[in-house]
């Protein structure tokens, strides 16, 4: 829900697998992406963005990085921005052991457009794509579920 607050002039609208209540406001939405199946998240997700008209995407459980990380062109050639690091550069960003309560810093072509914290750190910030928190280096990591 904190990512509601990035993006306030936009319908956000909010997805899980299996059973999510059916909430339609102004602003955002919940809806299903149907039975999750590990093997096809890539599928799943693009046939999902086309279907809904989705034009940007923001992964947030761990599982669906890697395979939409690798998956970003075929999104793009749909006119899908896929929020992630290139996916030659996805291991930098991976923190095993990232603190859920962090801060977040929203990152879209290296400009950070969000942030829960008034100060933003600009180390190695060029060209990042996504949702990211800082580790105990002041790292930016990937924020995952």
């Amino acid at each position: 829900m904190k990512l509601l607050k990035a993006f306030p002039s936009h319908f956000v609208l909010l997805a899980d697998y299996g059973d999510v209540p059916g909430i339609i406001t102004e602003n955002y939405a919940f809806t299903s992406l149907g039975k999750l199946n590990h093997d096809s998240i890539a599928h799943i997700l693009l046939n999902f963005c086309i279907t809904e008209s989705i034009d940007t995407i923001i992964p947030l459980h761990s599982f669906e990085i890697e395979p939409i990380a690798k998956s970003a062109v075929l999104f793009s050639e749909y006119g899908i921005e896929v929020l992630l690091p290139h996916f030659e550069l996805l291991n930098q960003y991976i923190d095993a052991e990232q603190n859920k309560n962090s801060e977040l810093y929203i990152f879209v072509k290296g400009e950070c457009v969000f942030s829960t914290n008034k100060d933003v750190p600009q180390n190695s910030a060029t060209g990042l794509n996504g949702v990211f928190t800082l580790d105990n280096l002041l790292n930016y990591k990937l924020f995952t579920i």
